[in-house]
C-alpha cells in the first residue's frame, strides 16, 4: 500500500483503540479488585501492574463479495435463518452500506481487531463494479479497514497483470482513469496467493503472507487459492502461473512463520465445502449433526499443520462456523461467511503473550447477518452514488422486460429457469448457417451470477431489464463459440457433469431446447445420465453423427470440468454471450408482452 495510506490506516487505528482502551481503563478502575473482565479484546491475568498473559483477539472475515456493491437483488439476496420453531425464514442481506456499519459496530470495544477475506472480493461483479474493472470494490474494500485477503479464482479473471494493478494503483491500461483529476490507487491491504508462482522464475505472484501486529500480539496470514484454478478460469487469466497444493504450501509457510517466531497462523483459504444445512445459523457441530460439513476443505483441514490456529474459506458461497481436527486429533475452527457481503464471521482468539500462540481451546466464533434495517455507512452512500453517477447512460439502457422473476443464481433447481434462457439465446444467436450452423448449445451454472428480478428493491419495478441488471447476470463478456462435437463426446460431456472432477459437487449444464435427457441421482457417476434417454429434437443421438454446438469460451476451453467439450474442431468465434442474451431479451419480450419465466422440463430427474 502506499506510505499514505498505510499512514492513514494507522491514524485511524491508533485512534479507534486509543478510544477503546481509554472506555476499557474507565471499567476497569470501576471494578473490584480480583474481579476478571472476560470481554472482547481485554486480557486476563493476575495482579496490578503487570501485562495480562492474555488478550482476546477479534477476527472479523467475510468471503465472495463479488463487487456487490449495491444490495444483491432477488433470492440470491437473501440468508436462510431457521427460526426456534424449526421453521426457515428468508432475510434479505448485503450491500456494502450495511457491512460497513456491521463491521464498525462489531468493532467497537475491541481494540485487538483484525479483518480479513477468503478471496473473490472482485470478478463476476455487477455492472456498478465490473465496468470500471473493480476499482469501485477495492476502493470500498479500502474504506471498510480489510487488513488481508486471500485470492480467489475470480481474482484471475482478467490475468496476473491486472490482478498486480488492482493491488498496486494506476488507471487501466486500455480504458485509463475513469475519473478527471483522480487516479486508482490500488489495494490499502494486501493480496496474499502463497500457492500461486510464475512459471518463468518460480517465484511468488504476491506476497505469501503477511504479520498483524498491535502491542506485542502477532499474528500471521497465509493467503492460497484452490489449487484447481486453471480449471475454472480461462486460460489467458492464469497464462504464466501455477498452482500449488493448498496444504503442502500452507504448511510450508507455517514453518517459516513458526521460525520467525510467529506462533499465531491463521490460513486464509478460498476453497470450501458444503454444510448439512443451509441456514446461517445451524450448528454444524451440535450432538447428533454427524458430519456438519462434507467437500474439499474437510480434507484441506485435516491436512493443514496443527500451527495454524483457525482456517477462514470460501468459494462455495455456503454459510458455516465448523470445528474439523487438525492432524494431531484437535479441533480447529473453520470458517465461511456466505457470499455477497450477507454475512461476516465474528472470531474471538484468546493469545497467550506468554507462548505468542492462540488458546485454541478458547477460539468461539458465530456468523452474523448483515442486516438492511440498520443504518448505511454514509462514506460508502457516497461511494456507490459517485460510480452510478458514471455508470448510469450504460446501466439505465434497457434491454427488455419480464412478466416475473427468472431466477438463475438463487434457483435451487439443477435445471435454473434462467439457464434455460440464456441457452435458448446462444442457441438463437448462433443457429444461422453464417453465424456457426449451432444444433444445441450449453452454459455453464457457475456463470449465471444473478436472477431477473421483476421488481428489484428500490428500482423501477415495472418488469424492465436494464443493461446493467442483464450484465450482473453475464458479467463474463465471455464470447461465444461454436465447435463440432461428436455424438460420442456430447454424450461424454453431459456424463462429466456427474463424473471426474464433478462427480462429487455436480455441475449441471443448462441447456437449449430440443435437448432433453433423464438424470437418475439414485446411481453413481457417468450412469446418473441416462444415456438412451438423451434426445435432441426428439431423435436419438448418433454416436457417429457431427452436431455443431454452442458455448461460451471458457466451457470451450474444457473449463468446469469438461475435457470433452474442449475437444470441439472447426471453431467458430460469435459475439459475446451478454451481446447474446440482450438481443434475445429485446426479440422476445416488450412493454405489452414482457418475457415469462419458461418451463423447465428438459431434463427429468429421477431421486
Amino acid at each position: 500500500m502506499s506510505a499514505n495510506a498505510q499512514k492513514n490506516r494507522m491514524t485511524r487505528r491508533a485512534l479507534a483503540a486509543a478510544a477503546g482502551l481509554a472506555t476499557m481503563g474507565a471499567l476497569v478502575a470501576a471494578m473490584p479488585a480480583g474481579a476478571h473482565d472476560r470481554g472482547h479484546g481485554h486480557g486476563h491475568g493476575h495482579g496490578h501492574g503487570h501485562k495480562p498473559r492474555t488478550v482476546d483477539v477479534q477476527l472479523l472475515s467475510f468471503n465472495d463479495l463479488h463487487g456487490n456493491l449495491e444490495p444483491p437483488a432477488g433470492s440470491a439476496g437473501n440468508v436462510s435463518e431457521t427460526q426456534p420453531d424449526g421453521t426457515v425464514k428468508a432475510i434479505p442481506a448485503g450491500g456494502v452500506e450495511y457491512l460497513a456499519t456491521s463491521l464498525r459496530t462489531a468493532r467497537k470495544g475491541n481494540p485487538y481487531s483484525v479483518t480479513a477475506a477468503g478471496g473473490d472480493m472482485v470478478g463476476a461483479s455487477p455492472l456498478l463494479s465490473g465496468l470500471f474493472h473493480d476499482e469501485p470494490t477495492i476502493e470500498a474494500l479500502n474504506k471498510l479497514d480489510l487488513d488481508v485477503t486471500a485470492v480467489g479464482n475470480h481474482e484471475f479473471d482478467e490475468g496476473a497483470t491486472e490482478l498486480a494493478r488492482l493491488q498496486n494503483g494506476g488507471c487501466h491500461p486500455v480504458e485509463g482513469c475513469y475519473e478527471k483529476g483522480r487516479k486508482f490507487k490500488g489495494a490499502d491491504f494486501p493480496y496474499l496467493a502463497a500457492n500461486v508462482t510464475k512459471e518463468k522464475t518460480g517465484k511468488p505472484l504476491l506476497k505469501p503472507y503477511t504479520v498483524w501486529k498491535k502491542n506485542g500480539v502477532k499474528i500471521g496470514f497465509i493467503g492460497v487459492t484452490l489449487e484447481g484454478t486453471p480449471d475454472i478460469v480461462t486460460a489467458n487469466g492464469v497464462k504464466g502461473l501455477k498452482f500449488h497444493d493448498e496444504v503442502e504450501t500452507i504448511n510450508k509457510y507455517a514453518r517459516e512463520l513458526d521460525r520467525k517466531g510467529v506462533k499465531s497462523i491463521v490460513a486464509l483459504i478460498h476453497e470450501g465445502g458444503a454444510p448439512a444445512s443451509t441456514s446461517y445459523n445451524y450448528d454444524c457441530d451440535s450432538p447428533g449433526a454427524g458430519d456438519g460439513i462434507s467437500g474439499p476443505i474437510v480434507d484441506i483441514a485435516k491436512g493443514i499443520t496443527p500451527k495454524v490456529d483457525a482456517l477462514v474459506t470460501g468459494h462455495t458461497h455456503q454459510a458455516y462456523v465448523c470445528t474439523v481436527p487438525d492432524p494431531s486429533g484437535k479441533p480447529r475452527m473453520v470458517t465461511s461467511a456466505s457470499s455477497f457481503g450477507k454475512l461476516y464471521t465474528d472470531t474471538t482468539l484468546t493469545y497467550d503473550r506468554r507462548t505468542n500462540d492462540i488458546v485454541r481451546t478458547s477460539v468461539k466464533s458465530a456468523n452474523h447477518i448483515v442486516t438492511r434495517d440498520q443504518p448505511k455507512a454514509a462514506d460508502m452512500t457516497s461511494l456507490i452514488s459517485r460510480w452510478n453517477k458514471l455508470a448510469a447512460p450504460i446501466a439505465n439502457k434497457p434491454q427488455g422486460w419480464i412478466s416475473a422473476d427468472i431466477n438463475g443464481r438463487g434457483s435451487t433447481a439443477l435445471e435454473k429457469p434462467l439457464g434455460n434462457v440464456i441457452a435458448d439465446a446462444q442457441l438463437e444467436g448462433l443457429a444461422p448457417a453464417d453465424k456457426g450452423g449451432a444444433e444445441v448449445a450449453f452454459m455453464n451454472p457457475g456463470g449465471i451470477r444473478a436472477d431477473l428480478v421483476h421488481k428489484a428493491s428500490g428500482s423501477e419495478g415495472d418488469g424492465v431489464v436494464t443493461y446493467g441488471e442483464a450484465f450482473t447476470v453475464q458479467p463474463f463478456t465471455n464470447m461465444m463459440n461454436v465447435v463440432d462435437l461428436t455424438g460420442v463426446q456430447l454424450v461424454a460431456a453431459l456424463q462429466q457433469q456427474v463424473s471426474g472432477s464433478n462427480e462429487a459437487s455436480p455441475k449441471i449444464l443448462q441447456i437449449s431446447k430440443g435437448l432433453t435427457y433423464t438424470l437418475d441421482l439414485t446411481k453413481t457417476g457417468a450412469a446418473r445420465v441416462v444415456t438412451d434417454s438423451i434426445k435432441l429434437n426428439g431423435e436419438a443421438i448418433d454416436p457417429a453423427r457431427t452436431y455443431r454446438v454452442a458455448m461460451n469460451e471458457f466451457l470451450a476451453g474444457g473449463g468446469d470440468g469438461f475435457p470433452a467439450l474442449g475437444q470441439g474442431t472447426n471453431k467458430l468465434v460469435g459475439a459475446s454471450d451478454l451481446d447474446m442474451f440482450n438481443a434475445y431479451l429485446a426479440a422476445h419480450s416488450s412493454a405489452t408482452a414482457p418475457l415469462a419465466p419458461p418451463a423447465t422440463d428438459r431434463i427429468t430427474v429421477v431421486r
